[in-house]
């Protein structure tokens, strides 16, 4: 059956701490999308700050200036990495990743989930990261690309 729409999630456009895991997902999703004629939707989320004590370090401003900087970044990689026979569209959220990743694939209802993963250690075995808890919790199929 032919998907409408997928989500292909990404923590900023490039993870610069894992490159090439970025570039799996990314291909992967590619693949799903060009193979279902679906719309791939690449999410990149701009993590909050957590506690009001821990953004009164940054200057006035600094959340917008990070959000508008990857909206910029986003696009541009879009138009670098994604050939035009695939439809896709960039999204920027701000928050906690995974359930920002979840919000909009819920609003968008996405039928598939591609996340990319780094091997996992043990203390990811413990404390869940964001691959983990979107598998754990997502309402669509997710597809977690590793190495």
């Amino acid at each position: 059956e032919k998907g409408e729409t997928m989500c292909a999630t990404s923590v900023g456009p490039i993870d610069s701490a894992e490159p090439e895991s970025a570039g799996r997902g990314r291909n992967a999703a590619i693949r799903m999308a060009r193979g279902y004629d679906a719309t791939m939707h690449v999410v990149s989320v701009v993590p909050d700050m957590g506690m009001s004590i821990v953004g009164g370090y940054f200057p006035k401003g600094f959340e917008q200036k990070a959000l508008d900087d990857t909206k910029i970044r986003l696009k541009a990689f879009l138009e670098d990495t994604v050939s035009a026979d695939v439809k896709v569209k960039g999204h920027v959220v701000h928050g906690a990743i995974y359930q920002q990743i979840l919000q909009i694939a819920d609003t968008l209802e996405a039928d598939l989930i591609v996340m990319a993963s780094h091997r996992p250690a043990m203390r990811d075995y413990l404390l869940g990261p964001n691959a983990a808890r979107g598998v754990r919790h997502a309402r669509q199929s997710v597809l977690v690309v590793r190495e």
